[in-house]
């Protein structure tokens, strides 16, 4: 891409290694994070890092100035309310990335990857404890699909290190919020990235598992098998 590209929640377990892979593919890559310490602790020299919050909307505008994606990675808090809640992250944090990315992009239609995670539409499960952890994230979930940019929504199942996975190379993308699994960082990461240069992940929501077989091949060929998600009207839940 001409213009750079936004991670936020950049230094956080899957950020840094969306942030390693677009640098090596020559992006200039934004980094958006609350924790210099973690910046310098975890993130390449080329990696250009803004202190910002995605609760403070103010502090979006200088960092999404001019660029043409976000790949939006926050890891929530979990309290039940208040600015560690996942209402403040989950859906109001994307609120705000959304407009500062509408006010700020280089282009007049940016891209917005958003993870996620499965669960997100079965209030009963008990991730749902958390803050209200999974009715935030699909409040998140819809004010991207709401939102008219081109945009890919990735729900993993449980985070794992490829290592932990033995053999289970292969990469399932389903949609139905139906199923249960886990995924490696590194692939729902290069997910994250694929997303960004394949044309038909626009306007994608799927889960992400890891199974029995070989890693991916054609990245364009798993999102094309896939189908496109119906509008969806911008709402949140009360």
């Amino acid at each position: 891409m001409n213009t750079a590209i936004a991670v936020i929640g950049g230094t956080g377990r899957v950020g840094r290694i969306v942030t390693r892979k677009l640098l090596d593919r020559g992006e200039s890559v934004r980094v958006i994070g609350r924790s210099t310490q973690r910046a310098r602790r975890h993130l390449p020299p080329r990696a250009q890092f803004f202190l910002g919050d995605v609760r403070d909307p103010e502090s979006l505008s200088a960092p999404l100035d001019g660029c043409s994606a976000v790949v939006y990675t926050v890891e929530p808090g979990t309290d039940p309310a208040g600015p560690d809640s996942p209402r403040s992250t989950l859906h109001a944090g994307v609120l705000n990335t959304l407009d500062a990315l509408q006010r700020h992009s280089a282009l007049g239609r940016a891209q917005f990857v958003l993870v996620s995670q499965r669960h997100v539409t079965r209030p009963e499960h008990p991730m749902n404890a958390y803050g209200r952890m999974l009715d935030w994230r699909l409040a998140g979930e819809n004010a991207v699909r709401a939102s008219g940019l081109d945009y890919t929504i990735i729900r993993p199942g449980w985070l794992t290190d490829r290592t932990e996975l033995a053999d289970d190379g292969r990469v399932h993308l389903e949609q139905g919020d139906r199923r249960d699994g886990y995924v490696a960082l590194q692939d729902v990461a290069e997910a994250c990235v694929q997303a960004l240069y394949c044309p038909s992940a626009k306007g994608l929501t799927f889960e992400m598992r890891n199974g029995a077989g070989s890693p991916p091949g054609d990245w364009e060929d798993l999102f094309a098998g896939l189908s496109a998600d119906e509008a969806v009207p911008l709402h949140a839940p009360a």
